[in-house]
C-alpha cells in the first residue's frame, strides 16, 4: 500500500505526461494507495492492533503523516470519542456535521436535508481533502477544550508538527510536481483534487454504511449524560457489517466491513475477523441480540441512502440539554 501511494507520485515526477489522464491516472493510483495505508494499516496500528510491539504500531500508524494527516486528532476522533460513544449525539463526531448533513435523529433538522440523499455524494468527496487542510487545526483545539490534550504546550507541539508535516505533504504532492511540469500545472491540480475526492468518498461510504443505516440504534443519554446499556449490547446496537464473502472489498479496506467484530475488539488485528466473526455471530444470536449484516456493499450503500433520506424528513428527537463536552458520557 506505501508503494501503491508513493510509486505513481514519484512516476509523475519522471513521466513526461501528454495529457491530463496520464497525470490523473498517476494521482488516482496513488489515492488508492492512500486509502490502503488508511484503512488497512494506520487504522489498525493505531488501535495497537497491527502488531504486538507498540514501537511497530507507533511507526505504522504514523503513516498517517505522510498522507497528510496528524495521528493525535483522529486518535481522540476515532478511538476515543467514535469507539466509545458509537451513535450518540453531541459526543460522536462521526455523525457531527453541522449543517450540511444529518446523520442522526436527534439532531438539527434544517430544509436542505431533505435533498441530503441526493448531494452527500458530493460531501463525501470533500472529506480527505478538508482532513488535510484545516481540519487537523481545528480538532486540535476543540480537543483542547475538551480536555483530551492537556496543556497549551502540548498543543502548540502538535500545531507545530502539523505544519511541518502538511508542508511536506503539498511540496511533494503539488509544488514538486508543478514545479518540474509548470505547462500542467492546472491539470495537477485538477488531479489532485479528483485523487481527494475519490479518496474522501470511499472511505466516507465504508465508515457510514457501518452506522447510518436504517434498523440501527442512535442512543440518547439522559438528564445524568449517561446511556443506560451494557457496552457490548450498545456496540451491537449502533453497528452493522456487510459483504463479509467478499474477501477482496476485505483486504482492500482493511477488514472494516466487519465493523461488528472490530467495534466489540478494536485490539484484535483485523486478518482475523472473518473467522471471529462465526463466533460472535452464534454467541449474540445465542443470547437473543440481532446481528447486524448487509449481504454486500451496494447494499450497505443504497440502505445508507435510504437512511440518509428518512433522516432529512423526519422530525428532531429533541436531545436533553448536554453537559459541557469535558463531562465523560458512561455507557454502562
Amino acid at each position: 500500500m506505501v508503494l501503491l501511494y508513493s510509486l505513481p507520485i514519484v512516476a509523475s515526477y519522471i513521466i513526461e505526461p501528454t495529457s491530463f489522464w496520464i497525470i490523473a491516472s498517476c494521482y488516482v493510483l496513488s489515492g488508492i494507495g492512500m486509502i490502503g495505508i488508511g484503512m488497512g494499516v494506520m487504522h489498525d496500528a493505531n488501535h495497537g492492533s497491527y502488531s504486538s510491539n507498540k514501537k511497530h504500531n507507533k511507526f505504522f500508524g504514523g503513516l498517517i503523516w505522510i498522507i497528510g494527516a496528524s495521528p493525535l486528532s483522529w486518535k481522540i476522533q476515532h478511538n476515543t470519542l467514535h469507539h466509545t460513544f458509537t451513535n450518540v449525539e453531541g459526543y460522536d463526531e462521526d455523525i457531527d456535521v453541522p449543517l450540511v448533513l444529518r446523520f442522526s435523529p436527534h439532531g438539527k433538522k434544517l430544509w436542505i436535508h431533505k435533498f441530503q440523499a441526493f448531494y452527500f455524494w458530493l460531501l463525501y468527496g470533500l472529506t480527505t481533502l478538508i482532513w488535510v487542510t484545516v481540519k487537523d487545526f481545528f480538532s486540535i483545539a476543540r480537543y483542547r477544550k475538551m480536555g483530551y490534550i492537556k496543556s497549551g504546550k502540548e498543543v502548540t507541539k502538535e500545531a507545530t508538527k502539523l505544519v511541518i508535516w502538511k508542508l511536506i505533504y503539498f511540496t511533494y504532492m503539488l509544488v514538486v510536481p508543478i514545479y518540474l511540469r509548470p505547462d500542467f500545472a492546472m491539470e495537477i491540480v485538477g488531479a489532485f483534487l479528483i485523487m481527494h475526492f475519490i479518496s474522501g468518498l470511499i472511505l466516507s461510504l465504508v465508515f457510514q454504511a457501518a452506522h447510518v443505516m436504517t434498523d440501527i440504534a442512535f442512543p440518547l443519554p439522559d438528564e445524568n449524560q449517561e446511556v443506560d446499556n451494557n457496552w457490548l449490547v450498545h456496540q451491537l446496537q449502533t453497528t452493522t457489517n456487510f459483504a463479509p464473502k467478499n474477501k477482496v472489498l476485505s483486504w482492500f479496506i482493511g477488514g472494516l466491513n466487519f465493523q461488528v467484530e472490530h467495534h466489540l475488539f478494536p485490539n484484535i488485528s483485523h486478518v482475523h475477523y472473518p473467522k471471529l466473526s462465526k463466533v460472535i455471530r452464534e454467541t449474540v444470536e445465542e443470547f437473543g441480540f440481532e446481528y447486524q449484516l448487509r449481504s454486500s456493499f451496494t447494499q450497505a450503500i443504497l440502505d445508507h441512502v435510504k437512511m440518509l433520506h428518512r433522516l432529512g424528513r423526519m422530525e428532531a428527537i429533541e436531545l436533553p440539554s448536554l453537559a459541557t463536552p469535558n463531562i465523560k458520557l458512561s455507557v454502562q
